[in-house]
């Protein structure tokens, strides 16, 4: 259920989009993203970190977009997402005793220091590539396109990274613990 409210804005906004236009759907994207803003906290008496920033630059990208009426603000919004995320993890590297990834996952799984940092990293490049791709594809493909890798080309990406970071983990992991035996 977590994982539909997450990809609600851009399920809605894809779905607007197909059966309107890109205003419509960005001032779709721009309603959700501030109810889920609302319903977690309400929910949670709280705000992930994640979450208000994509729903700022939702607002402001969007809010761009609908008031001067040109798709490449809320175009770029994936972008600086993106390159935000990319910058969070890589400065995590360097402020505090752990990664960010190590915070987000280290709950679920136990690994070394290196570890952590070298998988930082592959998330640091994952944004990193989300967002150059992104604006690969709004400069030389259709408005179509765009919205379709958008929905699909992100999340696929995105999911071949989780898998190639589980395979990377099940590949090292047993290593180190071997190592430490």
């Amino acid at each position: 259920m977590k994982l539909l409210f997450d990809f609600l804005p851009i399920i809605v906004f894809f779905v607007v989009f197909q059966l309107r236009d890109i205003y419509a759907a960005t001032a779709a994207i721009v309603v959700v993203m501030a109810m889920q803003i609302a319903v977690q906290w309400l929910r949670e008496r709280k705000v992930s970190n994640m979450l208000l920033v994509s729903g700022i630059l939702v607002a402001v990208f969007g809010g761009a977009t609908l008031l001067l009426r040109d798709p490449i603000f809320i175009q770029w919004k994936p972008t600086i997402v993106y390159w935000l995320f990319a910058t969070a993890f890589l400065g995590s590297r360097f402020i505090g005793s752990r990664t960010l990834t190590e915070r987000v996952m280290g709950e679920a799984i136990a690994l070394p220091a290196g570890m952590w940092r070298q998988l930082n990293l592959i998330w640091v490049g994952n944004f990193t590539i989300l967002g150059a791709a992104n604006l690969y594809v709004v400069y030389n493909f259709s408005e179509a396109v765009w919205v379709n890798f958008k929905l699909f080309g992100t999340l696929g990406l995105t999911l071949l990274t989780v898998i190639g970071q589980a395979v990377w983990i099940a590949a090292r992991a047993p290593e180190h613990s071997h190592e430490e035996g």
